[in-house]
This record gives C-alpha cells, structure tokens and sequence, in this order.
C-alpha cells in the first residue's frame, strides 16, 4: 500500500483534525450549557448531543464529522416539586447529559487539537528551516 501526499497529506491531515476537533468541541459546548435544560423549545429536556468521526475516503486521509445525533439515551427524573415542569408527581426529567462525561470529552478533543495544531507549528518550523538551507 503506497501513501500518497507526502508533507502535504500530513498538513491535510493536521487541519481535518482541527476542523473536526473544534466542531466536536461545539457540539460538547452545547451539551455543557444544555444541562439544565428542561425544555428545548419543544416541550420536552434537551437531548445530549454527539458527534460522529469518520475517517476521510481511503482512511489515509484524515477524519472529519460524518454526523451529530441525538443521543437516546435514557432521561434522568429529579423530584423538584416547585419547578414549573415539573409533572402531577414532582418529578422533573431532565436532560441526558452527564456534566463530568461532558468535561472529559471537551479535555480529550481540546487535547487532541493541541496535536493537531502542534503537527502544523512543526511543519512551519520544518519549511522555515528548509528555506534557511537554500539561502
């Protein structure tokens, strides 16, 4: 199997990375304000977020967001008996999301776009030191 692209399928990969990373960071960004979050506008508590990574074409040539769905998952009932949507019981569902799960994925996509973004610094350096060699 032969990998094409050379340094510049290294910098796609780099910025695909970064592009997927930022917008995985939004979509956890949404799910941390949305904690609370009782009625989306709907009627009904927010429903946690996710986005789904996919490799780009061949798998060689980066990743990006194929999809942000709605996680299915199971709603939490809380017994707030003077909240305004709260049912006959007391009870009040909320949204499914889970604030320190929340944190832990921003930490790792933070984490993985300070990767990314230290591939292309590398890089940069790499052609500046190239350029100094031909003077």
């Amino acid at each position: 199997m032969e990998i094409s692209g050379g340094m510049f399928g290294t910098i796609d990969i780099a910025v695909s990375g970064l592009k997927a990373q930022s917008r995985q960071m939004d979509v956890i960004s949404s799910n941390i304000v949305n904690v609370q979050t009782t009625d989306a506008g709907d009627g009904k508590p927010y429903r946690r977020l996710e986005a789904l990574l996919e490799a780009d074409e061949d798998g060689l040539g980066g990743v990006r967001i194929a999809d942000v769905v709605k996680d299915m998952g199971e709603m939490k009932r809380v017994l707030k008996p003077g909240h305004p949507d709260a049912d006959e019981e007391g009870y009040v569902t909320m949204p499914n999301v889970d604030w320190a799960s929340e944190m832990i994925n921003m930490n790792f996509a933070s984490r993985v776009y300070q990767a990314n973004a230290a591939i292309l610094k590398r890089y940069q350096k790499m052609v500046e030191v190239g350029l100094e060699l031909l003077k």
